[in-house]
């Protein structure tokens, strides 16, 4: 009985979504569309992205009976209570970021931190994260590693932030990945060539999962003897480790 209550218990959903232009069963198992389809009430990053998630889901979907809560950059924190209110009255809740998995590097951390605090459910679904995808596939140490989220913009700064990174990996071993806005990608490799070791080994996995995937590993005197391939606009982690 108590196994029951617990599945019939309202809930907050964590709903990964394809990091690209990617088919959902491809990366998404068929059981999150089935949680989805009994939930009416969603917390997301941004509705009309999160309202075509939906659609590709399941065309059927009846995303005008739902109720969606912003929880963007320009999103009123204080709010946030409110979004779980529906839980209260026995409705299960969703978040849904803009890509990959809700609450990592992403503003639905703030909404599961206050789930956990009031003693509600959370369940988190399967669903690609581009960080483990990029540590799976680097070749660089799994056992500990660290995000560090967007390096600063200034030259000096950033330069002077990879070598922190650089010394954390070589000394402690823990890989560091960080991110960068897709068209600065090149400033961030020519700025890692120029201020890390030739025996460091940096990683650039782009595009994870989508028609555009391109993964590779070498040290920073192999990268400056081959250079880096124009991703363009294609979403890009930087590794770097032993």
């Amino acid at each position: 009985m108590a196994e029951n209550n617990i599945k019939q218990q309202a809930t907050l959903y964590l709903i990964p979504v394809t990091l690209g232009d990617t088919p959902h069963e491809n990366v998404l198992p068929s059981y999150n569309a089935q949680v989805v389809r009994d939930i009416r009430h969603f917390v997301v990053e941004e509705i009309r992205t999160a309202r075509r998630f939906l659609r590709r889901m399941d065309r059927e979907f009846p995303i005008d009976d739902c109720t969606f809560f912003e929880m963007g950059k320009h999103a009123d924190v204080s709010r946030f209570s409110e979004y779980l209110a529906p839980i209260a009255k026995g409705h299960s809740v969703g978040v849904i970021s803009e890509a990959g998995c809700p609450a990592v590097a992403d503003p639905g951390a703030d909404v599961v931190s206050l789930a956990q605090k009031r003693g509600i459910r959370v369940v988190p679904l399967v669903g690609p994260s581009s960080m483990i995808l990029a540590v799976m596939a680097s070749g660089l140490g799994g056992q500990s590693f660290a995000f560090n989220g967007y390096l600063p913009v200034q030259d000096a700064d950033r330069a002077k932030r990879l070598k922190q990174l650089e010394n954390r990996a070589l000394a402690e071993g823990q890989t560091q990945l960080f991110i960068e806005t897709p068209y600065r990608n090149r400033k961030m490799f020519d700025t890692m060539c120029a201020s890390l070791r030739p025996d460091t080994r940096m990683c650039i996995a782009a595009g994870i999962t989508t028609q555009d995937e391109w993964i590779r590993t070498q040290s920073i005197r192999d990268w400056k003897r081959t250079g880096m391939p124009d991703l363009g606009k294609i979403p890009a982690i930087f590794l770097i480790g032993k």
